[in-house]
C-alpha cells in the first residue's frame, strides 16, 4: 500500500492504468480511490493527473527519505547493536586491540574468547571451553603507519600503536634493549635493561633462589618444581605448539578464546620454568617463542586472556631474563572505543564487539579493569604513553560515573559509558579489576594515589554491602544483584584474601589489623571449601544458605579445573604473616592435586569435588602451570624469590616490577614521554 500510495502521489493515471491492465489491481487492493479523494481535498493540490506540484513532490520525499534514515540509524543506539553493526559497518569501523607481528600489522592497519563467566579460560566439566568467564583478559617501541584520519563508530580518530622491534647493542653487551619510535616523532625511547636492574631493591632470585633452610619446606617445594616438570613434559611431548594439553587423549587443545594464537602453555610457563630453575625446558620454550610464536591472527580471540597471559606472560619473562628475542616477538595495537575496549577481538582486522551472553552489548567490568599494570609497562618499554592514556581514560569513566551504593557493577556499555544493570560480583566478571586498582598503586612505587583512592572506596562499599558472616561463623562475600543477595562464593572470589593483605599496611594505619583480620577469615573460608569435599579440592561454588556453608548445592558447580586463586591467597598470607599454617595448607593442596588429579599424560580438573571415585575433565589449564604451580613453589620458597618490595603478579600470576621512575629518571631514564600520532 506504501508502494501505491508513493505511485498515486508521483505517478500519472496513464502509468496507474497499465499496472491495472497487469492484473495488479492496485487501486482496488489498496484503496487509491480513498486516497485520491483525500489529496484533492487539500489545498494547493491539484488534482489533475499529475498528482502533486513538484516541489511538494520534492518536500514529501525528503521527509520519507529523512523517515527512512531515522529508523535505520535508531537500530545502531539499541543495546544489542553490536551484531548489527558488524554485518553494516567496516571491519575498520570498531576498536581494536591488535596483536601481531609487525609486518603483519603494517599490512593491517587499514584493516577478542567466545567464552564467557570471567575469562579465565573457564572450561566445563566435560573439559570443552564453557560459556564461563574468569575475570580480561592477560611489544615494545612504537612503529605507527602514516597519520590516519580514519575515524571508529564512535567518531573517534583510530590510534594505531605498534610495538616495534627491540634490538640489543650485542657489541657492547650491556643488554641495553633499544626500541623505534613513532613514525613522525623524533624521541629516543631506548629502554635500559641494567638501568632496570639496578632500580631493584633485591635480586629477581634471592641469594639462593630463595632455597628454604628448613628441610621438610625444601622437600616439598621440590615436590612441587617435579610436578611442574611433568606437566611440562607431557605437554611438550603430545601438544607442542598448542594452547593446552588433553592428558587422557594425549592430544594438544587449541580451543576459541585466542582466536587462533597458540601455544599459550608455552608463553604462560616461561617465568615458571625460569624462576624453578628449570633451564632446559626454558631454553625449549623460549626457542619456541622466538621462532614460532606468531601473534598475527585471524580468530575472534578475548582482550582479556591475550593480555593477562600472552602480553604479561612475554612481559614478565623479559624482565626475568633481559632476553631481547621475547621482546622482539611482542606487537600490540590499540583503539578503544569512546575509552572502554569491548571484549572480543578480531585480532588481524582490529574490530571488536561485545561478548553474545554480555547484557545489552556491554563491556565486562574485570575485561576492561584487567589491563592496567600490562599497558604501565608497554609505555616504560617503548616509550609512548598512549598505553597508560588508554587505561586511564578507563579510569576516569569509572570516577564520573555514579555507583550504586559505591559499588562496581560488573557490565558497562562502551557505547552510553552507562552501568547495564547492577550486577556486582568480586567472583567471576568483576575480580581482577579490583586486585589491579592495589596492584596499580604497588607497582607506582606507592604513587598512584588515584587508584590507592578508588581501591579504599570499593572495598569499604564491599565490606558494607556484600561481606557476610554465615551461622557457622565464617566470613564469605556474597553477590549483589540489584540490592539482593545472592548468599554464593565463587572459587575465583577466593584471590580477595590475598588482595585484601596486601594492600592491609597502605589503607588508614587503624584499620590494619581489621584488613589483617578480614583477610584471614575469608582465607580460612576458602580453605573450608576444601576440606569439606571428598577430594579436599574446593568446587567452582559455594554457597551459604538452606542449611549449607561452604559447600557446593548445585551440580555445575561441583567442578574443580585446577584453579589457584585459594593457592593464591595462601601465598600472600604466608608473606605477610608467616603463620605456618599456610604452608600445612598449601601441601593439603599438593596432596589433593597428586591424589585425584594426577593422571599417566599430565594433571587434569575434575567433575565433582565431592565424588569418591573422580571423573577427569581431559584438560591441563596454562594458567596451571603458570599460577597454581608457580604458588605453591613461591609458598614453600623463602620471601626473597620475587620480593614483594619489587615485584606484582598479574592476574595470571606473571611478575611485574615496580616502577620506580625517580631511579630510572635519576639515571638518565626518560620512560615517561608520551609521543603523539
Amino acid at each position: 500500500c506504501l508502494l501505491v500510495s508513493i505511485l498515486r502521489i508521483f505517478g500519472s493515471p496513464k502509468q496507474i492504468r497499465a499496472c491495472t491492465r497487469h492484473r495488479i489491481r492496485l487501486p482496488s487492493l489498496c484503496g487509491l480511490k480513498t486516497i485520491s479523494m483525500v489529496f484533492r481535498k487539500l489545498p494547493g493540490v491539484s488534482a489533475s493527473g499529475m498528482g502533486l506540484r513538484l516541489s511538494q513532490k520534492f518536500v514529501f520525499l525528503l521527509f520519507l527519505s529523512g523517515l527512512v534514515t531515522l529508523c535505520f540509524g535508531a537500530l545502531f543506539f539499541l543495546p544489542d547493536s553490536v551484531r548489527l553493526k558488524r554485518i553494516f559497518l567496516s571491519k575498520t569501523e570498531s576498536q581494536p586491540v591488535t596483536v601481531g607481528s609487525e609486518n603483519d600489522v603494517r599490512e593491517h592497519l587499514k584493516k577478542g574468547a567466545k567464552d564467557p563467566e570471567h575469562l579465565r579460560g573457564i572450561t566445563s566439566a566435560k573439559g570443552e571451553t564453557s560459556t564461563k568467564l574468569k575475570a580480561l583478559s592477560r611489544k615494545p617501541s612504537v612503529t605507527n603507519e602514516a597519520k590516519t584520519d580514519k575515524k571508529d563508530a564512535g567518531g573517534e580518530a583510530l590510534e594505531d600503536m605498534t610495538l616495534s622491534r627491540s634490538k640489543t647493542e650485542s657489541a657492547s653487551k650491556d643488554e641495553k634493549v633499544t626500541s623505534s619510535s613513532n613514525q613522525g616523532a623524533n624521541t629516543d625511547t631506548s629502554f635500559d635493561y641494567n638501568k632496570f636492574k639496578k632500580c631493584l631493591l633485591k635480586p629477581p632470585l634471592g641469594i639462593e633462589h630463595g632455597k628454604p633452610s628448613d628441610p621438610q619446606t625444601l622437600q616439598r617445594r621440590e615436590k612441587v618444581k617435579e610436578m611442574m616438570k611433568f606437566a611440562w613434559d607431557n605437554y611438550k611431548s603430545f601438544a607442542w605448539g598448542k594452547n593446552e594439553l588433553r592428558p587422557l587423549t594425549r592430544n594438544g587443545h587449541i580451543g576459541n578464546m585466542f582466536g587462533g594464537l597458540r601455544g599459550a602453555s608455552i608463553v604462560d610457563s616461561l617465568d615458571t620454568l625460569y624462576i624453578m630453575g628449570l633451564m632446559d625446558e626454558y631454553n625449549d620454550a623460549k626457542e619456541w617463542v622466538e621462532t614460532s610464536l606468531d601473534l598475527n591472527s585471524n580468530g575472534e580471540a578475548s582482550l582479556f586472556e591475550v593480555n593477562i597471559r600472552y602480553v604479561g606472560g612475554l612481559l614478565s619473562a623479559y624482565y626475568l631474563t633481559g632476553e631481547e628475542g621475547i621482546l622482539d616477538t611482542l606487537r600490540i595495537r590499540v583503539v578503544f572505543h569512546v575509552g572502554l575496549p569491548w571484549g572480543d577481538v578480531l585480532i588481524t582486522i582490529g574490530t571488536s564487539w561485545s561478548w553474545g551472553w554480555a547484557s545489552a552489548g556491554s563491556s565486562i567490568l574485570a575485561e576492561f579493569g584487567t589491563l592496567h599494570l600490562e599497558f604501565v609497562h608497554l609505555s616504560e618499554l617503548s616509550n609512548n604513553g598512549i598505553y597508560t592514556e588508554k587505561v586511564m581514560n578507563i579510569r576516569k569513566l569509572l570516577n564520573k560515573i555514579e555507583k550504586p551504593h559505591g559499588l562496581y557493577p560488573n557490565f558497562l556499555s562502551p557505547v552510553s559509558g552507562n552501568w547495564v544493570q547492577h550486577h556486582v560480583s568480586i567472583g567471576g566478571l568483576g575480580d581482577s579489576f579490583y586486585e589491579y586498582l592495589i596492584k596499580s598503586y604497588l607497582m607506582s612505587d606507592k604513587t598512584d594515589e588515584e587508584a590507592k583512592t578508588m581501591y579504599y572506596s570499593a572495598l569499604e562499599a564491599i565490606e558494607a554491602n556484600l561481606v557476610q558472616k554465615s551461622p557457622g561463623g565464617l566470613t564469605y562475600m556474597a553477590e549483589w544483584r540489584g540490592g539482593i543477595l545472592d548468599h554464593k562464593m565463587g572459587h575465583l572470589a577466593c584471590f580477595s584474601g590475598g588482595m585484601v593483605v596486601i594492600g592491609a599496611d597502605d589503607g588508614a594505619p587503624e584499620k590494619r589489623q581489621h584488613y589483617l583480620d578480614l583477610a584471614a577469615e575469608i582465607t580460612h573460608t576458602c580453605h573450608e571449601s576444601y576440606s569439606r569435599s571428598a577430594t579436599k579440592l574446593g568446587p567452582e561454588a559455594f554457597r551459604f544458605d538452606g542449611g549449607v556453608e561452604a559447600t557446593a548445592t548445585r551440580l555445575s558447580d561441583r567442578y574443580y579445573i585446577l584453579r589457584p586463586e585459594v593457592i593464591e591467597s595462601y601465598m600472600y598470607m604466608w608473606r605477610l604473616t608467616h603463620d605456618p599454617k599456610y604452608r600445612e595448607w598449601g601441601w593439603e593442596a599438593v596432596e589433593a592435586l597428586e591424589q585425584h588429579c594426577r593422571v599417566e599424560a599430565g594433571f587434569s580438573g575434575i567433575r565433582d569435588v565431592y565424588a569418591q571415585t573422580v571423573s577427569h575433565d581431559n584438560m591441563q589449564q596454562s594458567f596451571f602451570l603458570s599460577e597454581t604451580l608457580k604458588y605453591l613453589y613461591l609458598l614453600f620458597s623463602d620471601d626473597d624469590l620475587l620480593p614483594l618490595e619489587d615485584w606484582v603478579f598479574n592476574t595470571e600470576a606473571h611478575p611485574l616490577p615496580v616502577v620506580r621512575k625517580s631511579c630510572l629518571q635519576g639515571e638518565g631514564g626518560t620512560h615517561d614521554k608520551t609521543t603523539s600520532e
